[in-house]
Formats: C-alpha cells, structure tokens, sequence
C-alpha cells in the first residue's frame, strides 16, 4: 500500500491523478486552509486530517508517506497575476521543501503553471540538488487529453537517483486518459447522484440548433472522453445568466456534483475559485504516467526501502 501525503490539497484532482496511475493507495493525510477547500474535504475525504497550514507544520510529526502531491499556488508565477515570484507572499516552495527534506518522500508529484519554468523553476531544482534528488518535468496541455480549453501546466517528479520504480505496479495503462466516471468512489464518498443531472441541453438547444457553434466538436470529444456536457451558463438570482459552475466542473474533467453538490454548502464564487485553481485529473494522470517512463528509463534495479 501506497501511502500518500497531500499539500495544498483544494479538491484532491492530483491525488486522483495518483490514484489513477498506482495500484493500492491510501490517502492518509491532506493540508490546506481555504474554507472551501476544507468544507470539500470534509466530505470527499472524511477521517482524514488536515494538517493545516504547511507554514506551521512540525514535519518530524507528520506520518511517514511514499508519495507527496502538491498543486502549491500559481499566482507567484502566473501570467495572467503580477508574477513577483519568490517576493510573493503566497510563494511556498519553501514549505514544500521543507516537507520534501524532512519526510524524504520515494516520489514527490507537483504541479504548477507553465510559467513557473521561467520564474522561479531554478530555485527549486537547486535546492533539490542539495539534498540530492532529482526532478523530471514535462509540460501538459489539458487539450492533450481532449479537454476544451489549452490549460498549459507544468507537473514535477522528483526522486532519489538511487532509487528504482521497477515493483510499483501502475492501476492503469501506461499513458492513461482518467475516466472521470470513476473518479473519486471508495473512501472518499460518491458525489450525490440526485446532483448530476444537467437540466439544459448538450449538443443542441431547444430549437434544435447548434448550441455550441464553433465549438461543437471539442465539447462533444470531452464528452467522449468524460460525461454529457452541462449547460454553460445558469441563472443569478436576478434571472440573468453567469457561468455555470457545474459547466466549469465538466471542463476540469471532475464528476458532476465533486465540487458543485449542494451539500458541501459552497457559495458560488467558492467553487469558481475551487476549480480554477485545481488540477484536471485526467491531464495530471498523463503527465505522471510519462514521468514516470521517463524516471524508469534512469532508474536502478534496487529500489529504496
């Protein structure tokens, strides 16, 4: 069994990624402080603890795990923010290394935008240097695995050069697209079925017409790929249309209702912000699965204990 850690855990969308590519795993435990974050895992990983604030984390207390995920903030290295990288107080690399020194990990995964590889990218593979691991990254498009929308990211593998992979058994093939029907069942609870229906139309509208114009043949591949489209957009309490959350939902490659249930009790704007800061479990999953080839092609025969 596969123990793993989770930081900056927001809707789990990489620990599902992991959850797709390695056999036998168990969540043990997950940190993150925003309120919707804890309010979604409360529900979607129950019994689990939330370590908190990895600001204040005493990491010679934390259990030992193989694997630590982390989706640690994007707006110090964002295009679309400021960028002010390292002078950014929600930059926590720092923390993540800490984690990464202490608990000396047989695999860190993380994940970030493109632009980290610009800014603040040689930080982290020096430091790594320093305590002697190493890091393979790869940069994916969501639209690599058929998504809608680019969403380019950049996922980091970092491990000890010493250490092999040759007993871990993968749960699925090689270079996976998660199907996003069987995501987040067993421990973690299935979302509420009475929360999936789309109430609106999916390739056509009620005329009959193309619903979705020009962009017809990407939604109907992602629903190939995933689940019937909801409709993008839902009426605010004034009866005028806004963007649908649940729509936002089925573009991350999540299960109808992972982060839109009305039972986790987040307002609107909490799940917008959720799920454009999350991973798409689908796009993360590929990524680590060529990670790993890539690892497998240096690694030794002996695998660390």
């Amino acid at each position: 069994m596969l123990r793993i850690g989770s930081l900056c855990s927001g809707y789990l969308g990489l620990d599902m990624a992991v959850e797709t590519i390695f056999a036998d795993t168990e969540l043990v435990w997950v940190a993150d402080i925003d309120r919707n974050a804890i309010k979604l895992l409360g529900h979607r990983a129950p019994n689990i603890p939330n370590l908190g604030d990895v600001k204040q984390i005493d990491w010679n207390a934390v259990p030992p795990i193989d694997i630590l995920t982390a989706g640690y903030p994007c707006q110090p290295f964002s295009t679309s923010g400021r960028r002010k990288g390292e002078n950014d107080p929600r930059h926590l690399w720092p923390y993540i290394y800490q984690a990464i020194r202490v608990l000396r990990p047989r695999i860190t995964l993380l994940e970030n935008v493109a632009g980290h590889r610009s800014k603040g990218f040689d930080t982290v593979l020096g430091d790594l240097a320093e305590i002697g691991l190493s890091a393979q990254w790869v940069s994916v498009r969501a639209s690599d695995v058929g998504a809608p929308h680019r969403r380019e990211r950049v996922f980091i593998a970092i491990t000890d050069p010493a250490c092999g992979f040759a007993e871990w058994k993968r749960a699925g093939p090689e270079s996976p697209i998660a199907d996003s029907s069987g995501i987040g069942g067993g421990r973690r609870g299935e979302p509420d079925s009475g929360s999936c229906s789309t109430g609106s139309p999916n390739s056509t509208d009620r005329r009959g017409e193309n619903a979705w114009g020009e962009f017809l043949p990407a939604v109907q591949e992602w629903e190939r790929r995933t689940r019937p489209a909801p409709w993008i957009a839902e009426p605010n309490r004034n009866g005028q249309p806004r963007l649908s959350p649940r729509f936002v939902e089925w573009m991350m490659g999540l299960p109808a209702g992972w982060v839109t249930a009305p039972e986790l009790g987040l307002p609107y704007y909490g799940q917008l912000h959720l799920l454009g800061n999350g991973v798409i479990p689908p796009q993360a999953a590929h990524a680590i699965a060529l990670l790993l080839d890539m690892i497998a092609i240096g690694s030794t025969e002996n695998p660390c204990g």
